[in-house]
């Protein structure tokens, strides 16, 4: 669990073995995950997941083992607790997470209302 002044967020062992595989087999030893949540979405907000090398104004940095996860502060502010994770299974391999601040969720796992 990584804490800031503005909240905590917790990276999963499982979220970090993907993000440093990808690292290696895109040799991009800069890569982190970029995590904001947006407007929309079948319940009101949705989780948006990309990958960047660097930080923007406003950015806070999560890191576990080298691996780094990156929020913008207005996010974070809906993400604060909360877990996120890589899945492998059967039906896909997706980003996921694990929000305490979430009331209910979409049947998709990307899509949430407080």
């Amino acid at each position: 669990m990584m804490s800031t002044e503005a909240g905590t967020i917790t990276l999963t062992d499982s979220l970090t073995r993907r993000l440093r595989a990808l690292q290696l087999s895109e040799d991009r030893p800069n890569l982190k995950l970029r995590v904001a949540v947006l407007g929309g979405g079948c319940s009101g907000f949705q989780y948006e997941f990309s990958f960047a090398d660097g930080l923007d104004t406003g950015d806070i940095l999560f890191e576990r083992d080298g691996i780094g996860v990156i929020v913008d502060e207005t996010s974070l502010e809906l993400l604060d607790g909360a877990a996120i994770d890589y899945a492998d299974e059967l039906i896909g391999a997706s980003f996921q997470i694990k929000n305490p601040n979430a009331k209910s969720s979409c049947g998709c796992g990307t899509s949430f209302s407080m």
